[in-house]
């Protein structure tokens, strides 16, 4: 049976990766785009576990560097579901990355996505809503619908390119 409602704690996604050379540039930092492909895969699981379906990604709406993980660091991704739709949820991301030296974690990085679940004919799939279990939880969930409404709008302005 699938159910039609989640606690953000029942798909709460973690995962480590070890900076290696492979990862760095010449400064020895990793680069922005490994760090954005972890966020991106442990927030696509993230969202996998709450709606039980495969998801997509649809757009990553905020993305902050905050420091540099370094060749040897350990970078740590905590992803949870903030928000949900009628097929997409809002995934937030928090990554830090830890000298094994001093073991003193940084904050590295924070990150918004949003996801779409899809059926098996890659359409867009309900997905279960979110329930709320704390203050906190609910404040984050209004702030992410806030968050969602202004992307919405951003979206629904015509762009235009001028170099």
């Amino acid at each position: 049976m699938i159910k039609t409602e989640k606690s953000s704690r029942e798909s709460v996604t973690e995962n480590v990766n070890l900076v290696l050379p492979s990862h760095a540039n010449a400064l020895g930092t990793a680069f922005g785009g490994t760090i954005i492909s972890w966020i991106d895969i442990t927030a696509a699981i993230c969202a996998q576990r709450h709606s039980s379906s495969i998801c997509v990604t649809a757009s990553i709406d905020a993305l902050n560097f905050l420091s540099p993980a370094l060749v040897g660091d350990t970078v740590s991704l905590k992803a949870k579901v903030i928000y949900t739709g009628r097929t997409s949820m809002m995934i937030h991301v928090d990554v830090t990355a830890q000298n094994l030296k001093d073991r003193t974690p940084r904050k590295c990085a924070d990150a918004y996505l949003t996801f779409v679940a899809i059926d098996e004919q890659r359409r867009p799939k309900a997905v279960p809503t979110l329930k709320l279990e704390s203050d906190a939880e609910r404040i984050e969930y209004e702030l992410a619908a806030k968050r969602r409404e202004s992307l919405l709008a951003q979206k629904a302005q015509p762009q235009s390119y001028n170099p």
